[in-house]
């Protein structure tokens, strides 16, 4: 008997201890959805517009960060660091822009170039003039509707502007990044080729 008792405790040190689970299990957290809420996420979900319930809370949460959600005093004040913003139609910039004479889209566009640079210096903590910082500018600008931008080499790709007047983008992209480009393709896709850098000015 005692022999066997010996044997049990010998094989029960022997059992390797369990890892603890509970660390790196995932949280769970249960939501009580309206019934016209769950019908409106599942009418999303059986037209194709969205994955899954996860998802959506997952596009939901990173649309809610990157564009300061969480400071926006809901309805109408929005605020992404020092900036105001507002939801405008397009057309209505198009109206604006129209009003302008064209030899002076370039260099209204470098004010807003330095416009954008200062909020979105003061908002990311970046510097808008250093090249590694340049992908988080465009996921930035992206969030914001401006369209979406691409660096190939030393080329500026620009898809999907809300401006579509290449020089006013010509001078954005010129103030907000210090840089001098050349246009290469003046329709959208604008495509623009970088030619110098230039020091920010102080």
């Amino acid at each position: 008997m005692h022999n066997e008792i010996t044997g049990m405790q010998e094989n029960s040190r022997a059992i390797p201890s369990l890892p603890k689970l509970k660390s790196e299990e995932a949280k769970r957290t249960t939501i009580i959805l309206e019934r016209n809420e769950r019908e409106f996420i599942e009418s999303l979900i059986a037209d194709g517009k969205e994955a899954g319930i996860k998802p959506l809370i997952s596009k939901m949460l990173d649309i809610y960060k990157s564009m300061m959600i969480y400071d926006w005093r809901f309805p109408g004040e929005y605020y992404c660091g020092i900036s105001r913003m507002a939801l405008v139609n397009v057309e209505l910039f198009n109206i604006l822009t129209q009003q302008i004479p064209k030899e002076q889209w370039r260099d209204i566009g470098k004010k807003m170039g330095d416009a954008l640079k200062v909020s979105i210096q003061s908002t990311l903590n970046i510097e808008a003039n250093d090249q590694a910082n340049w992908e988080k500018i465009f996921e930035r600008l992206k969030a914001q509707g401006f369209g979406d931008f691409y660096l190939k080499d030393k080329f500026l790709l620009l898809k999907t502007p809300f401006i579509n007047e290449c020089e006013i983008w010509k001078g954005i992209l010129e103030g907000l990044l210090c840089v001098e480009l050349e246009t290469r393709n003046s329709v959208p896709p604008l495509v623009f080729e970088i030619k110098k850098r230039k020091q920010p000015s102080v």
